[in-house]
Order: structure tokens, then C-alpha cells, then sequence
């Protein structure tokens, strides 16, 4: 707008001056070698205007085909250069949807037309990386190194393929190389903290992640997390060789990430040995209102070793009451219930999960049958179901699933990439072997039962029958009674195969000898007349078994 207003400005200072020589036309004369050229002011402005055009154009003209060659030259190279650029922005295009033949193409145009350009450099080591061409890859990334505006990028292109080799030691040398160079990059960082927590040393981890904090290469944010990582990972790797290092570093990592289940969990753990049972409490119960986890609720449980199973059910129901209607909180009272043999608790606690369970409740079901009822079918047919139940969560980095937590991936090697979720594709978690192992050892409870039962009823059964040998070994036979009805005598036992008396025995009685002509009875009576034991306190008021001889008392035992 501002040049629109100058320009008819200009234009109207033009029209002022133009109408005022032409109201002033004046005269001039021009008299040169016998010419005499008289005309008007406006005239003469006229054609010495005309005049000075034609010789600034030929002047024009002239230095152009002074400088036609120049001229030339800068054409084709400029033309050449965007040439060369085209063909680098194809190939990078190619390279993005992986068209290895245009890629190709188009890095050898763009070597021809561009050879000392980096992006040419870089197109090359991409071609190279789609074709499967480590060493030619390498060479175009050191070619990039030698160069200052390039460096970093032929840095992380080394530090890349020397990943892809495995040669971990290499890609580390190339990574602090990077990060020496600029400490606010953060791949070379990350690369550099994960290096060394693979390593161990999660001390000089964090003394990048302070540098890198230091110039404000990372929001505060995500410091505090990553911090609070690995004094978590330091803190579990000391746990059982130097304690009281390990609780400082969980109680900072505590502060700094409150919901980080492995710092609570290792916080918890050091701080009820150490006897602080409040603080490791109020630890445990805030990271399970925002998290609820099974570690923590172990943790809550045996805070303080000896306890009883009523002990630990009431410290569970307190940490329960954070995160009421999650599903970790009823398994973890039910596992509880289930330890103090509060099984009607357990069940009310474990039937709203029945109608979608879980392995892990599948297995509490079959422990609680086998604990509370002893009842080993119901208790196979519970671990049955969970084959085929639903999975639990477990601790999963990059497709991994792991037992346990840890700082990096073991696959890329990445720092926090440890997710508490429900992995796919897989068959059963490894949280569930504990809770296998308690069905087994329930199972294993019922069974040793059953068979001390039946061992003691085997022992029983055996003491009556050596009881019965015996008696029927000492037993003499019995002659039978004439056909005459005449009462039999009583047999009684020879007093030489009577045994010992332990204390002052009543004389045995004497045998009588059987009669000339009496037959012995086809199944006489196992009657055995024993000796009194030590406190016995003699015969008592029994009725006599013969009745022929009425002052006569026997001691039996009929087994």
C-alpha cells in the first residue's frame, strides 16, 4: 500500500513537471561545424533522454558478451545443482517408502551431479543401509564425520549400524564421542544412560542425566522419572549387599516418583526391616492407591517378619481400602483370607471375579478347595480352568515379558520401558507360578493328611491282626466232647507256655488232663488266659465260665 502511495506520487511530481516546461517551452540553439539546430526546452530533455537510454543499452550489450562466459558457466552449475537436488530429494522420497530401484537411481544421479554435498553422503548410506550394505553404510557415515557441519549426523549413523552388527562396545565409544560433542543430544544421552545401566553403573547414568538436566537438554519432568528409575534400579541391585545405601536410594527415588511401583515396593521392604513400620506403610499404601500391584500388596503383607496370618490379613485389609474396587485388591485379600484360614471371607471376596476369571483366581479357587474342604477334585478341575482363563498382567518391555522389573529393555536397551499390562500372545505369565506353588503345597497338605490316616488306621488294622496271631498261636486246641451230654471241662493254658508275669501273678490254674474216650471240638474257641497286668488289681466279680468249678476266674480277650 505504502508503494502504491509513493508510486503515484512520483507519477504526479512527473505530470506537475512535464506541464510546467510545456507552459514554459523556451528555446535553444545549437550551433556546431556549420550546424545550427534550434528547438524547445521540452525537445531537448526529449532527446537527450532518448539518447542516454540507447547508450546505457549498448552499454548493456556489451559487457554482456564480456561476461558471456561467466554467465554460462554459473548457468550450468546452477542448473547442474538443481539437477543433483532433485535427484537427493527423490531419493530421500524412495528412501521413505523403501523403493530400493528409485533409491538407486537417484543416488547415482545425485553422486554425478552433487559428489561433495552431505545430503549425497547421506542418500548414499541410506541406499546402502536398504540394500544390506554395511560397509559401504559405514564409509558414507565417516565421510560425514570428517566434516564439521556433519558430524553428529555421521555419528548417529555409526552409532545405528554399529548397533545392527552388535558390536555394543563401538556403538557406546561412538555415543559418548556424540555426547561429549553435545550434551544436550538426546539420543547420544539416552544411548550413553542406557549403555551404562546395562553396565551397572546407574551412578554414572545419572551423572548424565544431571549434565543433560544442567543444559536444559530435558523437560523437568521427565528428569524426576528417569532419576527416580535409576536410583530404583540401584536400589533393588543393593538391596541384600549393602541395605542401608539401597533404602536411601529407594527413599529418594520414592520422592521423586511416589506411583513407581519398584521404588515403593524396595522403600517398603528395606524400610519395615529396618523397623520404620509407619513410613513404610504410608509408602506402600500410596503407590498402591495409584497402582495397585500384587508386589506391593506382598510387600504390605510381610512388613514385618513373624507375623501371624491374622497379623497380615488385617494389615491387607487396610491397604485394600485404598483401591477398593480394583481387581488386585480382592485377590490380594482373598490370598490373605485364605493364609488365616478365613475361607468364607476369601470366597465372599473372590465370587464377583468368578464370572470372567483370571489364572491367579483360578488357582486361589482350587488352593481355597483343597485348604477349607480337602477336596482334591474340585481343586485339579479349578487348575483345569486355568489354562484356559484369562491372563494376567506381568511386567512387559518391547514383546518381552519378564519375571521381574529392571531399568532398560533387554531387547533395545531403552530406560523406563517396563509396562505393567496383559501381554498378548502368550500362554501364562510368570506371576503365576507362585500362585501355583501354593496349590501344590495345599494339595500336597491334603494328601499327607490322608495318608498319615491311612497310615495310622494300616498301623491299627496290623497291631489287631499280630494281636490275633498271637492269641491264636498261644491258644492249645480243644478236645470235642464225648456224643454224650457231658459238659466239657475248660481248657486252660498250660502254665509252660503261659508268658512271664511282669509283677506277683495269680497261680495259673492247672490244666486238667483231657479224658480217655473225648473227642476235641471241630472249631474250638480262642479263649487265652492271660496273666494280670501290673495294676491290675486282681479278679473281679465276673461270672464263672465253668460251671463245675465255681471259684475259678478267668481274665479274656476277645479281639
Amino acid at each position: 500500500m505504502i508503494r502504491l502511495v509513493f508510486f503515484l506520487l512520483l507519477l504526479a511530481a512527473i505530470a506537475f513537471g512535464v506541464s510546467w516546461l510545456a507552459d514554459r517551452p523556451g528555446e535553444i540553439a545549437l550551433v556546431w561545424e556549420g550546424w545550427r539546430v534550434e528547438t524547445t526546452v521540452p525537445v531537448a530533455l526529449a532527446v537527450i533522454a532518448v539518447v542516454a537510454g540507447a547508450m546505457l543499452l549498448l552499454w548493456r550489450l556489451l559487457s554482456l558478451l564480456v561476461r558471456s562466459p561467466k554467465i554460462i558457466a554459473a548457468f550450468s552449475r546452477r542448473r547442474r545443482r538443481e539437477k543433483g537436488w532433485n535427484a537427493v530429494t527423490r531419493g530421500l522420497l524412495a528412501v521413505g517408502i523403501g523403493d530400493n530401484a528409485a533409491v538407486r537411481q537417484a543416488r547415482q544421479e545425485a553422486a554425478r551431479l552433487l559428489p561433495h554435498e552431505p545430503l549425497t553422503h547421506l542418500l548414499t548410506a541410506q541406499a546402502a543401509q536398504l540394500d544390506g550394505k554395511h560397509e559401504v553404510a559405514v564409509a558414507a557415515f565417516r565421510a560425514m564425520v570428517d566434516k564439521p557441519e556433519t558430524r553428529l549426523l555421521g555419528l548417529r549413523g555409526l552409532h545405528m549400524e554399529a548397533r545392527k552388527a552388535g558390536d555394543k562396545v563401538a556403538a557406546y565409544a561412538i555415543a559418548e564421542e556424540a555426547a561429549s560433542a553435545a550434551p544436550t543430544l538426546g539420543w547420544a544421552a539416552d544411548a550413553v544412560i542406557e549403555a551404562r545401566c546395562a553396565g551397572g553403573d546407574y551412578a554414572g547414568a545419572r551423572g548424565v542425566l544431571e549434565r543433560q538436566m544442567a543444559l536444559k537438554g530435558i523437560d523437568k519432568t521427565q528428569y524426576r522419572r528417569r532419576k527416580a528409575v535409576l536410583l530404583a534400579a540401584e536400589a533393588v541391585a543393593l538391596e541384600h549387599s549393602d541395605p542401608l545405601v539401597a533404602r536411601e536410594k529407594a527413599v529418594e527415588a520414592v520422592r521423586l516418583a511416589p506411583t513407581l511401583v519398584p521404588a515403593a515396593a524396595c522403600a517398603g521392604r528395606l524400610l519395615g526391616a529396618a523397623g520404620e513400620l509407619r513410613k513404610a506403610a504410608k509408602v506402600v499404601e500410596t503407590a498402591f492407591a495409584a497402582n495397585p500391584h500384587p508386589e506391593l500388596a506382598d510387600v504390605e503383607a510381610y512388613l514385618r517378619p513373624g507375623d501371624a496370618a491374622q497379623d497380615r490379613l488385617k494389615r491387607i485389609r487396610t491397604l485394600v481400602n485404598r483401591a477398593p474396587s480394583h481387581r488386585e485388591s480382592a485377590i490380594a485379600l482373598a490370598r490373605a483370607a485364605i493364609d488365616a484360614h478365613e475361607f468364607r471371607q476369601a470366597r465372599l471376596v473372590l465370587e464377583p471375579l468368578l464370572a470372567e476369571p483370571s489364572q491367579r483366581v483360578c488357582l486361589l479357587m482350587a488352593e481355597l478347595e483343597a485348604a477349607e474342604h480337602a477336596d482334591i477334585g474340585k481343586a485339579r478341575e479349578w487348575t483345569a480352568r486355568a489354562v484356559r482363563a484369562n491372563r494376567d498382567p506381568a511386567w512387559i518391555a518391547d514383546g518381552v515379558v519378564s519375571d521381574r522389573w529392571a531399568a532398560v529393555s533387554p531387547v533395545s536397551g531403552k530406560l523406563d520401558a517396563f509396562v505393567w499390562e496383559v501381554p498378548p500372545g502368550v500362554s501364562a505369565t510368570p506371576i503365576l507360578e507362585h500362585e501355583a506353588e501354593r496349590v501344590k503345597a495345599a494339595i500336597a497338605a491334603v494328601r499327607a493328611s490322608e495318608e498319615a490316616k491311612a497310615a495310622v488306621a494300616a498301623a491299627e488294622a496290623a497291631a489287631l491282626a499280630a494281636a490275633e496271631a498271637e492269641a491264636a498261636a498261644l491258644a492249645p486246641p480243644k478236645e470235642e466232647p464225648k456224643p454224650a451230654a457231658v459238659e466239657p471241662e475248660p481248657v486252660a493254658e498250660p502254665a509252660a507256655m503261659a508268658p512271664p508275669p511282669p509283677a506277683a501273678p495269680s497261680p495259673a490254674p492247672a490244666t486238667p488232663k483231657p479224658e480217655a474216650g473225648r473227642r476235641t471240638s471241630a472249631r474250638p474257641e480262642p479263649i487265652v488266659a492271660l496273666p494280670p497286668l501290673p495294676d491290675d488289681p486282681g479278679p473281679g466279680p465276673e461270672a464263672p465260665d465253668d460251671p463245675e468249678a465255681p471259684g475259678k476266674k478267668r481274665r479274656l480277650m476277645g479281639l
